[in-house]
């Protein structure tokens, strides 16, 4: 389906155009009529699908054909509650992109910075309010926003905000809203306690759903690599020079293990940064934006600071450590293979993480390709008792440049697309 054929207003058709689109995904040409229609819907796709213009744009639409904003006082009409405060900034600039040509405002409030700014801009008047919960709540509490006339309600990844314990809050903030309104609801994975929030909020919703329940991004090449816990960074270190990779997302499980493995790839002379929940949000965003900006080569993440990071030409997501729910292994690789392009998902694997990957292979209702890199040697580590294994160390040889693959890679490869 032609975005010229959508029915949205021209100035929004200027700005798809601008970005270089033209023709919808499918999560879009299915969403996009229905909430035109006012109906509520309750979408199921993986993270690159093109999810949050399929709702962004005809909230926009909407809004515009009903704006009112000189005869009342502007307050906000459409609410976004998402996971994470990345998150909360990318949709934030998708309205902001998409609405260019709008007399439209939007803003975006979430925790980990001043409340004051975020005071200021919702006194001069929005009209469509991005938020996390928590500060939400807090906005609620020092009555600085008022939700009466909210007219759509969007929970974006809602499947991540009851992974992180939201379901209250969420429940509080409905309290706030008007009781008829248009009620919108994304997740990657569906479970029994996506579909109790659904069935408890959506009016006969329109379901969407352009993948198959709790599967893998089809764009996306998945491997694993047997490896022994000791080795991991050696071998990260060793396919990220031999490879050529240069834009890499790396998934740690804590937020001590991001840091550790940013430094010492940094050491090895591989640009590196991490975020997490401890890190400021100055500290996160610039670190993001480094790595957009091919400043950094590597982002060390821990799952929660990874949601909201949408990369169209990320290549390569890494499973440093396996996740231990299933759910979030689908979460990872869906950080690549975006927007029609391919992607390379590996996996470490130790010997106490092969349950892990067998309840990942349960949930994908299949196997995923074991590999071997080609020419790595594993490095000889010192022992905790200062045993005869040598010593850990580094290969330095400077910042890699894009080097010709070995013969007989693995995978790495990027697909034409």
């Amino acid at each position: 389906m032609n975005f010229n054929t959508s029915g949205l207003r021209s100035e929004l058709l200027d700005a798809v155009e601008s970005r270089g689109y033209k023709e919808m995904t499918p999560i879009q040409s299915k969403a996009i009529p229905a909430i035109l229609e006012g109906k509520d819907v309750l979408g199921g796709a993986q993270t690159g699908t093109g999810k949050t213009a399929a709702f962004a744009l005809p909230i926009l639409h909407r809004l515009s054909d009903s704006d009112d904003s000189q005869k009342r006082n502007r307050t906000p009409r459409a609410l976004v509650l998402t996971p994470t405060r990345e998150l909360a900034d990318q949709v934030g600039e998708s309205f902001k992109d998409y609405g260019k040509y709008l007399k439209l405002r939007s803003t975006s409030i979430y925790g980990g910075v001043g409340i004051n700014p975020q005071i200021s801009a919702l006194r001069k008047g929005v009209d469509i309010v991005i938020a996390t919960p928590g500060r939400l709540l807090d906005h609620l509490d020092h009555r600085t926003i008022n939700l009466d006339q909210i007219e759509t309600l969007i929970l974006d990844e809602a499947d991540r905000m009851l992974d992180m314990g939201f379901i209250r809050d969420i429940q509080k903030i409905l309290k706030y809203l008007p009781a008829k309104r248009q009620n919108l609801m994304f997740s990657a994975t569906y479970d029994k306690d996506i579909r109790k929030l659904a069935n408890g909020l959506l009016n006969n919703p329109v379901s969407v759903e352009v993948a198959g329940r709790n599967t893998a991004a089809e764009k996306v090449e998945q491997f694993v690599h047997h490896v022994d816990k000791t080795q991991k960074r050696h071998l990260l270190a060793h396919l990220i020079k031999t490879e050529g990779w240069y834009q890499v997302l790396v998934f740690v499980r804590t937020k001590h293990g991001a840091n550790r493995l940013a430094k010492q790839l940094a050491q090895g002379k591989i640009p590196s940064a991490a975020i997490h929940g401890d890190k400021s949000q100055g500290a996160r965003t610039r670190a993001l934006s480094q790595f957009k900006q091919g400043d950094l080569q590597v982002l060390v993440a821990t799952d929660v600071a990874a949601r909201g990071i949408h990369l169209e030409e990320l290549t390569h997501v890494v499973n440093f450590d396996l996740p231990q729910v299933p759910e979030d292994y689908v979460h990872r690789i869906g950080r690549t293979g975006r927007a029609g392009k391919s992607g390379t998902a590996i996996s470490f694997v130790s010997s106490d993480e092969k349950k892990l990957l067998q309840r990942i292979e349960t949930l994908l209702k299949s196997s995923i390709k074991q590999v071997r890199a080609q020419n790595f040697v594993p490095v000889q580590v010192e022992t905790p008792q200062g045993g005869s294994h040598g010593r850990e160390h580094f290969q330095r040889s400077g910042r890699p440049q894009r080097a010709a693959r070995p013969q007989g890679s693995s995978y790495g490869r990027r697909k034409s697309s």
